[in-house]
């Protein structure tokens, strides 16, 4: 299968762009974003691209694709709705609309996040909620990934340097948070893996829990 990989600078994108390289169901992986990977590999190909919300000057290379898995994200904290709501909610749908009209049917998976609800009272929560609804509309088989807490494998790190921190904390401590919370864990490893899965033959259901990442990741 072939695959358009939105955010593979952050911490979920680079751990599902490894898996990709990884795995010989991808035959070819493009990236669009605004920094390169530093990566080099023969099935990866990259587009630089500054302006997330009009991607008609590189149209003409993002067709013909199966897949789309969009890992680009921020973290709220500090940020107001609006600027909240340009990168989370308007670039996912700029990469959904564009995908939808040049390859309708294709497989759209979102990474959200625990706890999104359009109606519930937390703003990240509301421009996520309304995010996955209005992605879920779209003419594509698209699916939305809530993981709980990610531990990052395989020397991936975050770009926030008060996470990586916490990540070399946490690290030891996260046989000990699997075992006591099965259900609100999961690894980039696991979640790039569950990706390619659901390209590769659909999922049952459309919203997908940790548990259910976990369950579809080999």
């Amino acid at each position: 299968m072939r695959v358009i990989l939105f955010g593979a600078t952050g911490m979920i994108g680079r751990g599902v762009l490894r898996e990709c390289l990884l795995d010989d169901r991808v035959t070819a992986v493009l990236t669009v974003g605004r920094a390169p990977t530093g990566l080099g590999h023969g099935k990866l190909r990259e587009i630089r691209h500054d302006d997330l919300l009009d991607l008609g000057p590189i149209e003409g290379e993002l067709g013909g694709y199966d897949a789309c898995f969009f890992c680009l994200g921020v973290s709220s904290a500090g940020m107001s709705e609006r600027d909240y709501r340009r990168i989370t909610y308007d670039f996912a749908l700029s990469a959904g609309r564009t995908l939808a009209r040049l390859s309708p049917g294709s497989t759209f998976v979102y990474v959200s996040g625990a706890g999104t609800d359009a109606e519930g009272r937390s703003m990240w929560a509301r421009v996520k909620g309304e995010t996955e609804n209005a992605l879920l509309a779209l003419p594509l088989e698209a699916y939305m990934f809530r993981p709980g807490y990610i531990q990052p494998m395989h020397g991936v790190t975050s770009r926030t340097r008060l996470y990586r921190v916490a990540y070399v904390v946490t690290r030891h401590l996260y046989p000990i948070l699997r075992r006591m919370f099965p259900s609100a864990v999961t690894t980039t490893e696991k979640i790039g893996r569950a990706m390619i899965a659901v390209a590769e033959r659909g999922a049952p259901k459309r919203i997908l829990e940790p548990s259910d990442i976990n369950a579809l990741a080999p």
